[in-house]
């Protein structure tokens, strides 16, 4: 029988095979996608949400279950596991305790100050507009009816009312009269999320097309993934692609606005930079310091995808050159009920779509509860033209469909 080795042994000898540790502050899908890029690089994973059984924790070495909004929890997570860096998957989080643990050596990811400032829409849309002089739509603040009111006869109407704090577009909503306004206030802070009852209003742009610039920090300077276009419908996106059409002048215009920005807020890592398109302007929108909803497209449109970009980034190793796969497309997988027992119909028929040169692919997020509207996986394809691969990713998002399991 062999000899038996002891644990605390074992134990030093796994630790000493992982190349870096990170722990997640929110585990949904981007966290989940994440996480599986840090495994491929033998990295240990710490995977922390609300809520057990978060996707990212389906495939980490370990997790935690606690309010990302509750400092002493926070702490106390990042004490008992002392990852070499903490990095923010989602923007409800105590910003305040991130930057205490900052100022004690820890390394968050791409900076504590990223987050606080993107953790709020004030801080981020104030930085980019007042402090570097970002081309952005009219826009003032407001914390109650009359002051949203008073906000939407300085920019005009119609105008669009969001939460300062959400989620994925939640709480957005277009207010085209007054009574709109006082109807889009109430929604946007029923939806929003955290503590803080404030919204922006926003001057309503006319644009051509919005999308995601996703823009990497690295050691060796900044470096653009082929942008990509998307579509939203309640304020969530429905489709994204790549690469989205726009003429040289323009893309040269926003690649400079976020290499201000993203130099600006320091650190390194992958940043999604939105913007609206119109006409010749490319107006910033907004900035998430952390891989992107829409960039899913990147999982089958281009090598590294932004996950292995961010990680990368991250950890100080090459990020170039990035290798655009062909044009491409992703499309959500939406629930339509509550449910705790279900099961995906339709995976068979989705992937037949698929062909050597035109692939199809999907990724089901592992989520435990359906919700109405809640995003439970999305359809990538890749194509001879983004419209085709547009086209091939919705049809195979639309052949899944989530059931109910019977008891």
């Amino acid at each position: 029988m062999p000899y038996p080795i002891a644990c605390e042994t074992l134990a030093v000898g796994i630790i000493a095979m992982f190349l870096a540790k990170f722990m997640l502050l929110g585990s949904g899908e981007l966290g989940r996608e994440f996480a599986i890029a840090a495994k491929r690089l033998g990295c240990e994973v710490v995977a922390c949400d609300r809520y057990a059984g978060a996707p990212a924790m389906q495939v980490a070495d370990a997790c935690e279950v606690f309010s990302m909004l509750d400092g002493a929890a926070l702490r106390a997570a990042v004490e008992k596991h002392r990852p070499d860096h903490i990095v923010p998957e989602i923007e409800a989080i105590d910003t305040a305790t991130l930057a205490a643990l900052e100022g004690e050596s820890w390394h968050v990811v791409p900076s504590a100050r990223a987050a606080q400032l993107t953790m709020n829409r004030d801080g981020i849309r104030r930085f980019a507009a007042e402090e570097l002089g970002l081309k952005t739509s009219g826009y003032r603040f407001a914390e109650s009816e009359e002051e949203a009111v008073e906000a939407a006869g300085v920019v005009g109407l119609p105008c669009v009312i969001k939460p300062v704090m959400s989620s994925s577009g939640k709480g957005q909503s277009v207010a085209r009269t007054i009574d709109d306004v006082r109807t889009a206030f109430h929604f946007a802070i029923e939806k929003m999320r955290g503590d803080r009852p404030r919204v922006i209003v926003e001057e309503f742009i006319r644009f051509d097309s919005e999308i995601t610039l996703l823009t990497v920090a690295s050691a060796d300077g900044i470096h653009f993934c082929p942008p990509i276009g998307h579509r939203q419908e309640g304020g969530d996106y429905r489709e994204s692609w790549q690469p989205a059409e726009l003429a040289p002048a323009v893309l040269n215009d926003a690649q400079q606005q976020a290499a201000t920005i993203v130099s600006a807020l320091g650190g390194r890592g992958l940043f999604g930079v939105e913007f609206f398109i119109a006409g010749d302007r490319a107006i910033f929108s907004e900035l998430s310091p952390r891989p992107h909803d829409t960039g899913m497209v990147t999982l089958i449109g281009q090598s590294p995808n932004e996950f292995e970009l961010h990680l990368r980034a991250i950890l100080g190793l090459p990020v170039a050159p990035i290798l655009t796969l062909g044009p491409s497309a992703s499309a959500v997988i939406l629930a339509e009920r509550a449910g705790r027992r279900f099961r995906f119909d339709g995976v068979a028929d989705a992937l037949a779509l698929g062909t050597a040169e035109t692939p199809v692919d999907l990724r089901l997020f592992g989520k435990p509860e359906t919700l109405p509207g809640r995003r439970m996986g999305v359809a990538l394809a890749r194509a001879s033209s983004v419209e085709e691969a547009v086209s091939k990713a919705t049809k195979a998002a639309n052949a899944v469909t989530i059931a109910d399991e019977e008891e």
